[in-house]
């Protein structure tokens, strides 16, 4: 009996995913334990509902998850536009929904909702597809895009972003569209740096940003015009990787850590911590670690057996790359900081089931296939 249970439970699990998923979880408590000890049974608590969540959405066939698509997109656009009308404000942003039983955040809701209406879309239009559905696909995306950047909220807005264009791309958009944007990033990226100066100036203001959003990313280019206000949080992220060497500081010995440097340490900053405390050697096994998962989703995607497996296994295969990717670069000063947590290892229960939520949807495509070809 304990047997024949053993075996329902564990049908489908994809082992070697789970496998690395667990390691990473585990991995993530032991960084806690030093980032911020007082929160450690919080994260074992969001850790459960991680597991729980990622087995229940690996229980669920992908054809059940395409009824699904519509009524979450629908939804969540829905409760992005209460947010705009109603929604509570925190620190100049306008993010969460007061529901009295409860507070949402309805953006988090769209990082798998986003993917999940996209794949559906060219699943429905599988054969037939015309420049006219790339067209109508990028304004499904730029609705949610444009609410959640509103509120403002970068972070969460760059990752529906990324996740709906990795459906995009894979569904075949041509690399005659996607040159030209991304020659006209690079352009406009050399042209800030350029004239930081002028355009960074106190009085001047960019089109579409908030202050705090423009001093971002003028911060990147000199943290030290600022070191103790806005460059404060890229300077003493510097730091503790520098500091960390090759092979770290040891375990709750980091100077920087210890004596709270480090801002944000147990959430968008706890990369820093890994490095100051583990040093190279810690992020090289982190980075294989991310490595393994990524590489496993996209194998997944190649082996799904419908277009809209395949566009979803491989959008969010490349979210969780968007997530380590953005973090990482934030947190050692190469990229503007945009409150984007380190995947499974950054303390928060909602981006922690968020991606347990999608790393469950890889599993039941992969066992799907597994189960139609048996």
């Amino acid at each position: 009996m304990l047997g024949r249970l053993y075996k329902r439970i564990a049908a489908p699990i994809d082992p070697f995913l789970f496998a690395l998923v667990a390691l990473l979880l585990a991995f993530a408590c032991f960084v806690q334990l030093s980032a911020s000890p007082d929160r450690i049974q919080a994260q074992l608590m969001n850790t459960l509902i991680g597991l729980l969540v990622m087995w229940i959405a690996a229980s669920i066939p992908p054809q059940r998850l395409q009824h699904l698509a519509v009524p979450l997109y629908v939804l969540g656009v829905l409760l992005l536009i209460a947010v705009a009308l109603f929604g509570d404000s925190a620190k100049g942003a306008k993010r969460w929904l007061n529901l009295k039983v409860m507070r949402i955040q309805p953006s988090e809701l769209l990082k798998i909702g986003m993917p999940l209406m996209l794949a559906w879309y060219f699943q429905q239009r599988e054969g037939l597809l015309k420049a006219r559905d790339f067209f109508a696909a990028i304004v499904l995306l730029a609705v949610p895009v444009g609410l959640i950047a509103k509120q403002p909220d970068l972070g969460t807005a760059i990752l529906v972003l990324s996740g709906g264009l990795f459906i995009i791309f894979f569904a075949g958009l041509s690399w005659k569209l996607i040159a030209p944007v991304i020659i006209a990033g690079i352009i406009g990226v050399a042209a800030i740096v350029s004239a930081q100066d002028q355009i960074c100036a106190p009085e001047v203001r960019w089109p579409g940003m908030r202050d705090y959003q423009k001093h971002r990313i003028c911060t990147l280019l000199a943290p030290a015009s600022d070191p103790l206000g806005k460059g404060f949080h890229t300077i003493q992220s510097s730091i503790a990787i520098g500091s960390g060497g090759s092979f770290g500081k040891g375990w709750r010995n980091g100077t920087q850590t210890q004596l709270e440097f480090i801002p944000e340490r147990h959430t968008d900053f706890v990369f820093a911590v890994i490095s100051e405390e583990l040093g190279l050697i810690g992020n090289l096994g982190l980075l294989i670690a991310y490595i393994l998962v990524i590489g496993r989703g996209l194998i997944i995607a190649a082996n799904a057996t419908s277009v809209f497996s395949r566009l979803l296994a491989g959008a969010l295969s490349l979210s969780f790359f968007t997530y380590a990717f953005v973090n990482m670069g934030m947190v050692s000063g190469i990229l503007p900081v945009v409150g984007v947590p380190l995947p499974l290892i950054s303390y928060g229960g909602t981006a922690l089931v968020t991606l347990c939520l999608g790393l469950g949807i890889l599993m039941s495509i992969a066992h799907n296939r597994t189960f139609l070809q048996s």
